[in-house]
């Protein structure tokens, strides 16, 4: 790189803890580099949480700007500017939509930037679709963040091609074109995704999506390319724009300064756990997964009778998770305050993590180590399962009881796997072998290695 050369990064993240933190991991990966400012855009009520978690970073280096997010939206509910809040993810297309309200005010502060020392280019998130024609608009080079991996992007725009499986069952396995090996079902994929959509507000959504993306210079995909390398370059040999594997971001991370603090009672509890020899199961779904009370019933039964040691975070409440914090007092630990995630993973005691494989936290769990029994719940997390068992081999998955991918999970499956993954042989496999590819995680993001030299390459050729 020609670090002669200032440059001007604009960074773009949705309104959702699960895009933002990852694009502002990207954002200190940027600063590394020399010459390199950034402005961060983003709306008033999201602008604290930024500004606290960017609290480290040179002021003179990173600026924020906060837009008017829209209201009286008929929808939502007043004051709500993140996903994380909506009561409902049903609400996701009207919240998504509405913020292409705030094109006029993006457009006029691009206008200020563009005059007073120019934008190299912009890295915003594929749902903010509208921000591809103001990037035109004023001859800025737009790039695309979704927070997925290489696997979901191109079987999600192999099948968008090829239609044949769209006359099977929810539950009939079926070829990948391209991927022989993979086999894959309806039931892996979204209703928009599966052919049981094609019309409507979501539909809509995502073609929109999907279109300002191929007018885009590039997708920023947090991921490694020995992780995804099929993967990376069928897409790269059949699609446009360009990939560019520049992660996992989450090796970003702020270093943790020994500044007195309280520890946390979860912490105090690990560090129990951890003298008394005990292995523990981390549980965490994310913050938007909806569980009924009849599933959060058998979760908790499985957990019981498996006899292992757990730390569950869980924003539900009830009769359900009362019980069980009552007969497993001491073995288990329910959490209903915000926690460190990747502090939890890094803890010695903690060896496995039953997930919703959200990308995010996918990636964390590699880097730490720690293997995953995966029980996707939305989203691309099927695609996200099938990658971690099936490909990678970092994990094991969690089927419904009818063996399909969705559906209800009685509690003898939950307590025959959560035994699996921390005291069996399958277990044991996987467990070598996430610490394979957690070393080489870590290597792609030194200097020289891929990751890094992959953001190198993409800031010359795409941003210069």
């Amino acid at each position: 790189m020609d670090s002669n050369s200032p440059m001007h990064i604009v960074l773009f993240p949705f309104m959702s803890k699960g895009h933002t933190i990852p694009i502002l991991h990207l954002a200190r990966l940027l600063l590394l580099r020399t010459g390199i400012t950034v402005t961060i855009f983003t709306t008033h009520t999201n602008s604290p949480f930024i500004r606290q978690f960017l609290g480290d970073i040179q002021q003179s280096l990173i600026s924020i700007i906060e837009l008017e997010f829209p209201s009286n939206i008929p929808e939502l509910p007043l004051g709500v500017e993140s996903t994380d809040h909506l009561p409902s993810m049903s609400l996701f297309v009207p919240f998504a939509d509405a913020t292409k309200l705030m094109q006029p005010y993006f457009e006029r502060s691009l206008n200020s930037l563009s005059t007073s020392g120019g934008v190299s280019c912009i890295i915003s998130d594929g749902f903010l679709y509208w921000t591809q024609p103001s990037a035109e608009k004023f001859g800025i080079p737009r790039l695309v963040f979704y927070g997925m991996n290489n696997y979901a992007i191109t079987i999600c725009r192999v099948l968008a091609m090829d239609r044949s499986h769209l006359r099977l069952g929810p539950d009939e396995p079926f070829t990948v074109p391209g991927f022989p090996w993979i086999k894959l079902t309806l039931n892996d994929f979204e209703p928009v995704f599966n052919g049981s959509e094609t019309e409507g507000p979501h539909f809509e959504f995502v073609l929109k999506t999907a279109i300002a993306t191929g007018k885009s210079q590039g997708v920023v995909v947090n991921s490694l390319y020995e992780l995804e390398s099929a993967f990376v370059d069928y897409y790269n040999r059949e699609f446009v724009p360009k990939a560019w594997c520049v992660g996992p971001f989450c090796l970003a991370e702020a270093p943790k300064f020994d500044q007195p603090r309280e520890i946390p009672d979860w912490m105090k509890w690990l560090n129990q756990k951890s003298a008394e020899g005990r292995s523990v199961l981390y549980v965490a779904f994310g913050s938007q997964a909806e569980i009924t009370q009849e599933q959060l019933r058998e979760m908790a039964i499985g957990l019981e009778r498996s006899k292992v040691s757990f730390l569950w975070v869980v924003k539900s409440k009830g009769e359900v998770l009362e019980e069980l914090e009552e007969k497993v007092k001491g073995r288990g630990l329910l959490v209903r305050e915000w926690v460190d995630q990747v502090e939890i993973l890094r803890h010695e005691s903690v060896n496995g993590f039953m997930s919703h494989c959200g990308w995010n936290s996918t990636l964390e769990s590699i880097c730490e180590s720690v293997p995953i029994l995966a029980w996707p719940m939305m989203a691309e997390q099927h695609l996200n399962a099938r990658l971690v068992g099936d490909e990678l081999g970092v994990g094991l998955r969690i089927l419904a009881s009818n063996g399909s991918v969705r559906g209800f999970v009685g509690a003898e499956t939950v307590e025959k796997m959560v035994k699996e993954l921390m005291e069996g042989e399958e277990g044991k496999k996987v467990r070598r072998k996430v610490k394979e590819v957690g070393e080489a995680a870590r290597k792609a993001m030194e200097e020289g290695g891929s990751s890094w030299r992959s953001l190198d390459q993409l800031i010359n050729e795409t941003c210069r």
